[in-house]
């Protein structure tokens, strides 16, 4: 079972990681190893780069493309919440021009 608390890396430390990959010709597992980190998180950050770079496998997203959608809801979230009020304010409106 891993630990409770999970580690933060700064992304100059992922894009130096990445970079000595890139450039030692050693696999992501040991390159891992020598830095004392977990292999999958290292093997996570390169493929992201990867696909940012576009030498991602076909259809994988970069990271701007999994943005999107995430910026996307929170757009729409915020419109649902500002047509509410709107209809509210209508409702009150009306409701005072009534009297």
């Amino acid at each position: 079972m891993g630990s409770k608390y999970t580690k933060r890396y700064t992304e100059e430390f992922k894009r130096d990681a990445i970079a000595l990959v890139d450039s030692s010709g050693k696999t992501v597992t040991a390159v891992a190893r020598e830095l004392g980190i977990s292999s999958e998180s290292l093997r996570g950050w390169y493929r992201k780069a990867k696909a940012d770079r576009g030498e991602g496998r076909s259809g994988e997203l970069t990271s701007a493309e999994r943005e999107e959608p995430r910026r996307l809801r929170k757009e729409n979230r915020e419109q649902q919440q500002t047509i509410e009020i709107l209809k509210k304010a209508t409702a009150f409106f009306v409701k005072e021009n009534d009297r």
